[in-house]
């Protein structure tokens, strides 16, 4: 039985900040970092689909403690798995840093005050852990499963069928002609990145999505130094697209207006922005899709690749015939219909060997479970980039931690929570399909104190360094 103050699980963007918290904040804390797979990364090494990418921009995805140099805004998979690398070798994360751990249960026992964690390695043993705290950097994607979407006769299809979440290594896709099914982010990555080698691209959408063209090349600060010109950035991005973010939700007609004139000039006259680009919701209900440069509608406008919109009647051996009697046909077609969400990675959690059920709690400052002591999850944004969220929350812990120490505690857990005074809202506020149909699974928020969802990272950035954390938290 291995003692740790601290277990980290996962070794993504969420766990490595973690994990430079404890080891910079807490230097006397003894802590490990455990991961399912081989290598860290989560989603960015997970995923192989070609184009993938960072769906915001990596001055504020990336580290506040690990500056991005790269220039470009929006970043590869594989420079940010080069990232992430460095990140982990020059700070020394990677020796706490275990692989092939695949947790199945942790169980929190009153009367030791501690977490006993069950986990199978790579050879196939059952190890076994205790630690004081635990933090969750699973994200919220099940890595196993992907989001159901009925598709009428799929079956029939002679060609090949992909989820963009099991992507073949080495496909050839070249001269083929790809429908892909879906108009989210995934959906829009993908696009522009096989029109390169297909013969035709189609992106068939039962609605469209908000796409705004990014400039991929951060204004120039040549005059200053390269930290004072990266920090800079780094602040105007966080600040800007918040106004952004609250001009749209406050306006949605005037926002929602700019938006598609937006795409009006980035298409040829040929494709009529209703239906294609009119989407049915206001700005901001689902995550507005980011093309750099416009690489999107670079193919558009060539003839490579275009946008049908309708329903599925069914799909036949060589295409897709629609609603509207419109056959589309293919050799490939590319199921980028959303992603399933799975709560703390799967792991079994139990207090006293009584098992939580996560989605019927609350979230105490977005980073605890209600009932459930000594235990952080992390959850970033959806209006901004994830990691500003994951660092408020490892920020958090670490104040809590130290103060836990001062006072003499040994764990804190949320409660006194009354539902009927403090509501209800969704932890992540978005109405994507993925979220609507797996948000059940993740803990809730209330309408008041500590159950407050996130509200802007400097907002919430205070909250963590210098607000109540006792208000909400029971000690013992």
């Amino acid at each position: 039985m291995e003692e740790y103050d601290v277990i980290i699980i996962g070794a993504g963007i969420s766990g490595i900040n973690a994990a430079y918290r404890v080891q910079t904040e807490l230097p006397s804390s003894r802590y490990v970092v455990l991961d399912a797979r081989e290598e860290i990364g989560g989603t960015w090494s997970f995923f192989n689909y070609p184009g993938l990418r960072s769906d915001s921009d990596l001055y504020t995805f990336g580290f506040p403690w690990k500056p991005w140099k790269a220039g470009k805004l929006i970043a590869t998979a594989p420079l940010i798995m080069e990232y992430l690398q460095e990140a982990v070798s020059e700070t020394g994360i990677d020796q706490h840093i275990r692989f092939k751990h695949q947790i199945a249960a942790a169980d929190w026992s009153t009367k030791e005050q501690k977490w006993r964690l069950s986990a199978t390695n790579s050879k196939g043993d059952t190890v076994y852990l205790q630690s004081k705290f635990i933090i969750m950097g699973t994200g919220y994607y099940d890595y196993d499963k992907v989001l159901p979407a009925p598709i009428p006769e799929i079956e029939n299809f002679a060609g090949s069928v992909i989820h963009p979440q099991f992507w073949p290594k080495d496909f050839d896709y070249s001269q083929k002609n790809i429908i892909i099914i879906g108009s989210g982010a995934t959906a829009i990555t993908l696009l522009p990145t096989l029109a390169k080698k297909a013969a035709h691209v189609t992106m068939l959408q039962r609605s469209p999505s908000y796409i705004l063209k990014v400039e991929n090349t951060p204004s120039k600060l040549g005059f200053l130094p390269q930290s004072l010109a990266i920090q800079l950035t780094r602040l105007f991005l966080i600040c800007v697209p918040a106004i952004f973010y609250y001009f749209c939700r406050f306006f949605p007609d005037r926002s929602r207006n700019m938006l598609q004139n937006a795409v009006r000039k980035q298409l040829p006259k040929t494709v009529p922005i209703d239906p294609h680009f009119t989407p049915r919701y206001k700005p901001w209900d689902q995550r507005i899709c980011f093309t750099p440069d416009g690489d999107f509608f670079e193919p558009i406008r060539d003839g490579k690749a275009d946008v049908a919109t309708g329903t599925i009647r069914q799909v036949v051996e060589d295409g897709i015939i629609l609603d509207s009697g419109e056959k589309l046909k293919a050799d490939v077609i590319v199921t980028a219909t959303g992603l399933k969400m799975k709560a703390l990675g799967g792991v079994r959690i139990s207090v006293d060997s009584e098992k939580i059920e996560v989605g019927d709690k609350y979230a105490w400052n977005n980073a605890m479970v209600q009932d459930v002591p000594n235990l952080v999850f992390v959850v970033g944004y959806v209006n901004a980039s994830w990691t500003l969220g994951a660092d408020t929350t490892a920020r958090l812990f670490c104040r809590l931690f130290k103060y836990m120490q001062a006072q003499g505690h040994r764990s804190a857990v949320a409660g006194g929570v009354d539902a009927k005074t403090i509501g209800y809202r969704p932890l992540l506020a978005l109405t994507s399909t993925y979220v609507v149909q797996g948000g059940s699974e993740l803990p809730k928020c209330g309408n008041s104190g500590p159950w407050l969802p996130r509200v802007h990272y400097l907002v919430d950035l205070y909250k963590a360094v210098m607000g109540d954390i006792t208000n909400g938290l029971i000690f013992a």
